[in-house]
């Protein structure tokens, strides 16, 4: 397995076994830098390169584009401005009761705000599972061949 393509490169693909030991190492990278201050940081976005290289292989072995990753980042996105605004709501809704701040209203915006969160969540674990379970495509594909099959090597030159 060579180390610097599956993390670097986004040509080519990488079968399902590829990518969950990639997925470990990754995750595994992540915890560790997480306790280093400054280091970690800048680390954590070297790491974020590496998920996209990770995630795009793996779609291609399976015959998808690897902007398909952006899906999960959407609902994502979305699911932070659903919650902020469940929230906010939740607390201008308690700010107009005065002193008479009803605790359930807070608890229903919190519980919303929840519900966009968790539904984001799973989005993303289904994501990985699809794209960590799911079969590669057999033969060539636009992508190059399957994984553990050398690439074919151009002719020779004839003089």
């Amino acid at each position: 397995m060579d180390w610097k393509s599956l993390f670097f490169s986004g040509a080519g693909r990488i079968n399902r076994q590829e990518f969950w030991i990639g997925f470990l190492i990754l995750l595994g990278v992540g915890v560790v830098i997480n306790f280093i201050p400054v280091i970690g940081t800048i680390a954590g976005f070297v790491t974020i390169w590496c998920w996209i290289v990770l995630y795009t292989k793996r779609l291609h072995d399976m015959g998808k584009s690897g902007w398909l990753q952006l899906i999960p980042f959407g609902v994502g996105a979305a699911a932070i401005i659903g919650a902020g605004v469940t929230g906010g709501m939740a607390i201008i809704a308690a700010a107009a009761q005065g002193d008479n701040v009803d605790p359930t209203t807070m608890i229903a915006g919190l519980g919303g705000a929840a519900l966009f969160l968790g539904g984001a969540c799973l989005v993303s674990f289904i994501f990985l599972l699809w794209v960590g379970l799911s079969g590669g495509q057999a033969g060539d594909n636009r992508y190059g061949p399957p994984p553990g099959t050398p690439a074919a090597e151009p002719a020779p030159a004839e003089i």
